[in-house]
């Protein structure tokens, strides 16, 4: 990976250049799902395959049977043109921090259940597997929580047991690389020791505030090394110790949550992060965010995400 590369732009010039049409995005899906070729369930192999203009298929050329290129994709039964779709994940790409189903409805012309499906479906790609943190001669793993949900008024610090819009998040992300932020029950000692065996690997310094929580860290045989810094005193950087990295992440997220979406729902939160952890981890590609948004079009969908009449929630 090169760091130092920018980010190619992909412009709205280019995107219609690019996918003028269904049939364009079409292609685009049969070489991406089928990049060495049809394979023909009839025939019980690869064979030639020609598009069928009257429906968005292609035919076996040998036998007849129709392939659909978007069957189990997101794009699964949709009547919803391709291009609106690609149109809408373009948009979803071309942001950092986030663009609303509403933005979407008002960009592409379809109603708010449609872009808010789309919206949905769309976040649903995003979710990055993409194994532990740190581990030898990496720069070490920054880790801290932190809290989705309304305003409270009058109070300061860690929410309590009865703050219950309060939504706990724990971020863990190297520095000069990916990052991981997920939804967490809460930040007791066993939460946040559980993260650390999970998702950071073995010999890995982990850098954290004085929260009590992470006290367990240092006894855990896996060979961390455990740094801290003092938020409590105004000590915010000593050397390399610090969690400016994981706390600019929360920055980012909590601008577009506040400014983009106003209020996200707990059953829907780890999507939104997700998204922004897409984004993040990819931040010195060279490939247009557009492409690597494109890339994550899959097969076999979860059960959830092919209905059609998923019910909308209170984000926007």
């Amino acid at each position: 990976m090169n760091r130092k590369s920018p980010m190619i732009r992909f412009t709205l010039k280019d995107f219609q250049a690019r996918f003028p049409d269904d049939a364009s995005c079409l292609e685009w899906l049969r070489q991406r799902l089928y990049p060495e070729g049809i394979f023909c369930k009839t025939c019980g192999q690869v064979t030639k395959h020609h598009r069928v203009v009257s429906r968005p298929s292609y035919s076996c050329d040998v036998c007849g049977h129709h392939v659909h290129p978007t069957a189990d994709t997101i794009f699964h039964k949709s009547s919803t043109p391709l291009t609106t779709w690609f149109y809408a994940i373009y948009l979803m790409s071309s942001t950092r921090c986030g663009i609303s189903a509403k933005q979407i409805q008002r960009e592409t012309g379809v109603t708010y259940k449609t872009a808010w499906r789309m919206f949905k479906q769309i976040r649903s790609m995003l979710m990055d597997d993409n194994g532990a943190l740190g581990g030898l001669g990496s720069k070490g793993v920054e880790m801290d929580e932190t809290y989705m949900g309304g305003k409270r008024k009058g109070r300061t610090g860690r929410p309590g047991p009865h703050d219950s819009k309060k939504i706990a998040v724990v971020g863990m992300v190297e520095r000069k690389g990916r990052v991981k932020a997920l939804v967490a029950g809460d930040v007791k000692s066993g939460t946040l020791l559980t993260m650390v065996r999970e998702h950071i690997l073995p010999s890995t310094t982990v850098f954290t505030d004085e929260f009590n929580a992470y006290d367990g860290i240092h006894a855990m045989s896996r060979g961390y090394e455990h740094k801290r810094i003092k938020h409590t005193e105004k000590i915010y950087v000593v050397g390399d110790i610090h969690t400016n990295s994981i706390e600019g992440f929360w920055s980012l997220i909590k601008r577009g949550i506040g400014g983009v979406y106003h209020a996200v729902s707990k059953k829907y939160l780890q999507t939104y992060l997700d998204e922004y952890s897409f984004r993040y981890n990819r931040r010195f590609d060279t490939q247009p965010m557009f492409i690597s948004f494109l890339n994550q079009v899959r097969k076999a969908l979860p059960a959830e995400s092919l209905c059609e009449d998923q019910t909308q929630s209170l984000a926007q």
